[in-house]
């Protein structure tokens, strides 16, 4: 290990779509701060470089979903990766945030010294540039490096981007076919004239569906309980028409006011009037399926509109693939594998030459980044969100989690700006460290407020929210925005700079 840390003002890990947003908000608001980007992958993209599996894209309109100071473009509105994956680039050369980024470098530990009012990260370097020598001559064990930061900003999301969630079948060893992950799709993956099931109903199972169908002999979504699942036009013709009429700059502004307004009437519509969504949703899936489709079995979950997230096909693709027969929907549970594919509870069976395991993803906050303050393990369940982006307790550390039930990059947005007014506010102030207290008395709740159950798996090790701003982990724009752009300063910070260190965070750490 370097026996003489890098130094930087800002390390921000994880370059994609949080990452690189952070970044270009720095350059832009303080430009003489120094930073790094360090990405575990060998890319830049985040999830959209991750995932590869036949027909991926967002499942959010990127008139939301892109930055707010850069406009989208394209005329597709719910995208695919690679549209996604130019723009991300595009934002990274506009913005000269290559030579920031630095790849194949996997944060593991950051121990923070209140004396020094830095952090010591530890690094795994897995890039290939490094010669034999910089290895060790092994050619197998990952360097280790050090970096010293006064400010960490991590953008790594909240999903374990090495495993995805993928239970165990009873008799799965039985198989003859293929079983894939779509987190981990083989490039080589031959499905033409095969026989799929996909097991799921989420977002990746309802767009795998009808990709995939183009090119198999058949394919099945088999699920246990249904989605709510409404089709949206792939293109927005209104926010089209605006940017041809006004401009790519005046015209993305305005359909973004419009679909942020849009998604939230959508929301509280279901979550206000769930009965009511219930019957909407249900008559918008009727008018696509075919006369006499079960709707209530396939179509009809056990739950409320938005109690879990929507799922968006564009163009009807989805529904149009069932209307043509080279699809179809199960909904019944899995007795166990058998060597020709699942067998049913029913007592069906389902033939497969290739089983996708679509069964979701697994949480893991800041990375999995083992965090220490003045020598304490940071145990995350005992800490509370300040503003949805810091930890109480722990000084100068921002993580950026998204939206559940919007577009993700919204809040992101919001909270790199008020990241970098707080920067600004402790440089004039002459303070060095920033922590948030959380009040030991004050009542608190699971981070996320939502029955996903790839969040509902991971409560356990996540961070509490509190009971009211600024420790609710706000799941709206529009009270974030009064939030976020409001007073920089409230009675729940600490600050300290070299001049006083009469207080640290262990004193106040709850």
């Amino acid at each position: 290990m370097a026996t003489t840390p890098e130094e930087v003002d800002v390390l921000i890990v994880g370059a994609g779509i949080s990452g690189i947003g952070a970044a270009r908000y720095l350059r832009t608001e303080h430009p003489r701060k120094s930073m790094i980007i360090v990405e575990a992958r060998d890319n830049a993209g985040g999830t959209w470089d991750l995932f590869r599996y036949p027909g991926i894209r967002s499942d959010s309109d990127l008139h939301t979903f892109g930055y707010e100071f850069k406009p989208w473009t394209d005329k597709q509105a719910i995208a695919d990766a690679p549209r996604i994956l130019d723009y991300l680039h595009e934002t990274i050369d506009e913005n000269e945030l290559a030579g920031k980024i630095r790849y194949g470098h996997r944060v593991v530990a950051a121990a923070w010294s209140s004396e020094r009012a830095r952090w010591l990260v530890d690094i795994e370097r897995t890039d290939t540039e490094r010669t034999d020598t910089d290895q060790g001559g092994s050619g197998h064990e990952p360097e280790r490096v050090q970096i010293s930061a006064r400010w960490i900003f991590c953008g790594s999301g909240y999903y374990d981007y090495e495993k995805g969630f993928a239970p165990e079948f009873a008799g799965q060893e039985r198989f003859r076919g293929q079983i894939v992950h779509p987190q981990h799709w083989p490039e080589d993956l031959d499905y033409a004239g095969k026989r799929v099931v996909v097991i799921g109903s989420g977002a990746t199972a309802v767009t795998l569906l009808p990709a995939m169908a183009e090119e198999a002999a058949h394919v099945t979504m088999l699920q246990r309980t249904p989605t709510y699942i409404i089709p949206l036009p792939r293109e927005d013709a209104i926010a089209n028409t605006l940017k041809k009429v006004l401009g790519d700059k005046r015209g993305y502004a305005l359909t973004r006011q419009k679909n942020v307004a849009q998604q939230r009437i959508l929301f509280e519509l279901c979550q206000r009037f769930p009965k009511v969504a219930r019957r909407l949703i249900r008559k918008i899936n009727e008018s696509q399926l075919p006369a006499g489709y079960p709707v209530d079995e396939h179509f009809k979950p056990p739950y409320n509109p938005w109690d879990q997230r929507l799922c968006v096909v564009p163009d009807a693709d989805l529904f149009r693939t069932l209307r043509s027969g080279t699809a179809s929907i199960v909904t019944d549970r899995i007795d166990s594998f058998t060597e020709n594919g699942i067998l049913l509870e029913s007592g069906q069976e389902l033939e497969a030459d290739i089983i996708v395991t679509a069964t979701g993803l697994n949480i893991k906050i800041i990375g999995g980044i083992d965090l220490s303050v003045d020598g304490d393990p940071v145990f995350l369940p005992d800490t509370v969100v300040y503003r949805g982006m810091m930890l109480s307790g722990v000084p100068n550390f921002a993580l950026a989690i998204g939206y559940t039930n919007a577009s993700w990059t919204l809040k992101i947005g919001l909270l790199c700006e008020y990241f970098c007014k707080l920067l600004a506010h402790m440089d004039s102030h002459g303070h060095d460290t920033v922590w948030a207290v959380a009040d030991p008395s004050m009542p608190t709740r699971p981070l996320l407020d939502f029955g996903a159950g790839y969040v509902q798996r991971a409560l356990d090790t996540l961070p509490k929210q509190g009971p009211e701003a600024p420790w609710v982990m706000s799941m709206s724009y529009y009270t974030d925005r009064r939030l976020f752009r409001g007073s920089v300063v409230d009675d729940n910070l600490r600050f300290s700079g070299a001049g006083d260190r009469s207080r640290t965070p262990a004193e106040t750490h709850i």
